[in-house]
């Protein structure tokens, strides 16, 4: 199986809209589960630190090959939340590793 993590550190925003748009993007990516059958599970978690100088949101997914992370990378919908995400954010890291 493939784990794929991904950070995200959204742009400076108010508090209240931060909060917002973290809750936003966590939907979002959450509800690809319904939709992308190569995606086997899904996590995301906000960091409890607001105002913290590290990332914001984790994504953590697991696929049972790499073909079927290539699947879910070129997905309609994923690409939805690509395009939302690239609004929002300043920075992403990623790591792919069999498990």
């Amino acid at each position: 199986m493939i784990n794929h993590v991904v950070l995200f550190k959204l742009k400076d925003y108010p508090s209240t809209e931060k909060t917002e748009i973290i809750a936003e993007l966590k939907s979002m990516l959450l509800r690809l589960k319904d939709t992308i059958k190569e995606l086997k599970h899904i996590e995301v978690g906000e960091n409890y630190e607001l105002d913290s100088k590290s990332f914001d949101l984790a994504l953590l997914s697991h696929f049972d090959s790499v073909e079927d992370l290539d699947a879910y990378r070129v997905h309609p919908e994923h690409l939805k939340v690509v395009k939302r995400i690239g609004e929002t954010t300043d920075a992403r890291a990623a790591v792919d590793f069999q498990f």
